[in-house]
């Protein structure tokens, strides 16, 4: 692949130590798998030497496909992410027996964890305040507890908790997220120390993606590995930085950089952007650095003032099948918003309207009460080999796959039994543990596993990142809009990019201290260099949510005006409306036989927009003018009132006798 001089120097750099400061649209993936090629073929590292740390499973994923593709083998256990890498540290190389562990233990989720404290709270009678956020209280209060204090926040029996918990855990032979890694640092540290040199475990290479995300545990796992030698390589953005909610600080990037005496290395060029958007968002980054573009100037950014959720759908659909109508694939369409419940109106819309589009959301088997209780059962199962000595398809060497069937193993471990049988109900639970169990077995096949063994690996990742059974992950490659939160839209891009609901309240959300607004700027920085050639920015003047802001929020207001292009109605709308009445049969004409990006927004304004489907005296109802409220358009009527709603006051309710109304 072909590098420019930047992203050479990266790969060819064989510094002990080496950040690499990758801005927006750098290259960085393309950079991070050069690296791992450079020391596999021509430095003759064997994967097996290399350490390859990611933050999510679908980042690991795409970097696994993209080795492949490039060199046909990338097989090697130390490739994953942080959580994966120190399971099979825990399972393979670590003596996690000398802590009263077993190899097959079991990962429980938060939420097990938690009902194993509800249990204990019970048994052994324990006076712990605001159970009904103990998850929370578990989660915040844990560092403290491991570091020494001597008393929780609320002087309750919290930390008596942890404690029992541990205890439990161990006896259960289990782990939780925390435990894993906290577990292998506790490990790794202890065997450096011991100096024995016992441990069979020389990694050459340490690389990282994301470094930016690291949290403390993870920047003390970075630490450990590499004092068992491996030289270390990393790549990430200060700017990206927006999870600080689980621990990450655009302070770690700087802070591992003097840690390890590390050389830092830049990629300034951003390759997927036009100019005006890298303009933009240079004045929401972390830092004062240039985004520097490779593309031509591009399309001004489309600011629009939207009524409400519903209109703003509305206009989207009308833009979204004009782009269709010019041969824009939906792939390459996304529309970004700050909260999850505000694809609501979206997917209503767009049903109506037959556009194909998905949501980026993660249902797990949690949201499915049946599924939930048998990956319980299963990991139970799991943890006693003796189950399974008498299974029919049981050889000498191990209890193998073979040619073993959902069906015989749901007999085998007579899952009716724990089923109601007469409910209405049963026929379609046994459906989804049979499609479950078929589904572990491919798992177990797939990774060259015996049942068992294949069965607990499938369990301990189902915990740890969910199995997403109930609505399929968005597919990138499927021709549809996708829809998604800003959080979710990070390493994607496409060609054309709408963030809605740009309101005080929405983006950004209300915050409590400068390091939580520095995020939500940064989570907007994120957002905006997603778009590769059109960004459209759009706000509410009535917002359906509550404690939201009318009108545009400080964002908009931070990008220069000569990089906007402000949406209101144009001369264009004119040869389309007599009376102040729409013809919306001459608009449609035009419209089909228009080759040029002129969307109904455009045409009319945002608070004019027809709505797509609408006769013609839906779409430009009756106008009046009030003294105080300005032009507005009835939206009800009875022999007594008029309803008329008005643009920055809503609706307003006016006696016919006295509304001081004028009809136009």
């Amino acid at each position: 692949m072909e590098l420019n001089k930047y992203q050479r120097a990266a790969v060819l750099d064989e510094s002990d130590a080496c950040i690499v400061n990758a801005k927006v649209g750098s290259g960085k993936t393309t950079v991070l798998i050069s690296k791992v090629l450079y020391l596999h073929e021509v430095k003759h590292i064997s994967y097996d030497k290399m350490i390859v740390l990611t933050f999510t499973n679908k980042a690991a994923d795409e970097i696994r496909e993209r080795l492949l593709a490039q060199s046909g083998n990338c097989m090697f256990e130390g490739f994953g992410t942080f959580h994966s890498v120190a399971l099979y540290l825990l399972r393979e190389k670590l003596p996690i027996e000398e802590l009263g562990y077993k190899p097959e233990f079991a990962v429980i989720t938060p939420e097990e964890e938690e009902e194993l404290a509800l249990e204990l709270i019970k048994e052994q009678k324990l006076k712990i305040k605001y159970q009904n956020r103990l998850k929370k209280r578990l989660e915040q209060e844990r560092e403290p507890y491991e570091n020494g204090s001597r008393e929780p926040r609320y002087q309750d029996d919290l930390f008596l908790l942890m404690r029992l918990l541990g205890q439990e855990k161990l006896k259960r032979n289990e782990f939780t997220f925390r435990d894993i890694i906290r577990v292998t640092n506790y490990l790794l540290k202890k065997e450096l120390q011991s100096g024995t040199g016992r441990l069979d475990f020389h990694p050459e290479w340490l690389i990282v993606d994301e470094v930016q995300d690291c949290d403390a545990i993870q920047i003390e796992f970075l630490t450990l590995l590499k004092q068992y030698g491996a030289s270390f390589f990393a790549v990430g953005d200060p700017n990206q930085v927006i999870y600080s909610w689980r621990g990450s600080s655009s302070r770690i990037f700087y802070r591992l950089k003097d840690e390890f005496h590390a050389r830092e290395l830049s990629l300034p060029l951003n390759y997927r952007s036009s100019n005006v958007i890298l303009e933009a968002a240079k004045h929401f980054q972390q830092n004062a650095d240039d985004l520097t573009g490779t593309r031509e100037f591009g399309d001004l950014i489309v600011v629009k003032n939207q009524y409400n959720s519903f209109q703003e759908a509305n206009d989207l659909a009308v833009q979204i099948h004009l782009l269709a109508k010019r041969g824009i694939p939906y792939r390459e369409i996304a529309i970004f918003y700050r909260l999850q419940s505000q694809s609501e109106q979206l997917e209503k819309v767009f049903a109506t309207e037959e556009i194909p589009f998905e949501v980026s959301v993660k249902k797990t088997v949690q949201d499915v009460p049946i599924l939930n209780w048998f990956l319980k059962k299963m990991k139970q199962d799991c943890q006693n080999r003796e189950l399974f000595a008498g299974a029919p398809w049981k050889t000498e060497r191990a209890i193998e796959v073979l040619d073993v069937s959902a069906q015989e193993i749901y007999d085998f471990l007579n899952v009716n039994e724990h089923l109601r049988q007469n409910s209405v109900g049963y026929q379609d639970e046994r459906e989804q543990i049979l499609a479950m169990l078929d589904r572990m077995l491919r798992y177990a096949k797939e990774q060259h596993l015996t049942l068992i063994d294949g069965f607990r690996q499938f369990l301990n990742s189902s915990a740890l990142y969910g199995i997403n059974i109930l609505q399929k992950e968005v597919d990138m490659a499927e021709d549809s809009v996708k829809l998604m939160t800003l959080h979710a839209s990070k390493g994607l891009e496409f060609s054309y990019v709408f963030i809605i609901g740009v309101n005080y309240g929405l983006i950004p959300l209300r915050t409590q201290d400068f390091e939580e607004e520095d995020e939500e700027r940064r989570l907007f920085f994120v957002g905006m260099t997603r778009a590769k050639d059109h960004l459209e920015l759009s706000y509410y003047t009535n917002p359906d949510l509550p404690r939201v802001a009318e009108g545009a929020s400080r964002y908009i207001q931070m990008i220069p005006q000569h990089l906007i292009q402000d949406e209101s109605r144009s001369d264009a709308a004119k040869e389309f409306t007599t009376d102040g009445r729409v013809d919306l049969q001459k608009m449609r004409k035009e419209v089909e036989k228009s080759d040029t990006m002129h969307t109904l927004a455009a045409l009319f304004g945002a608070a004019n927009t027809p709505t797509v489907g609408a006769n013609a005296d839906e779409a430009a109802p009756r106008r009046v003018r009030h003294e105080k409220y300005g032009v507005g358009v009835i939206v009800g009527e009875d022999e007594n009132m008029i309803e008329a709603e008005f643009e920055n006051y809503g609706k307003k309710e006016f006696m016919k006798m006295f509304s001081e109304l004028e009809m136009l």
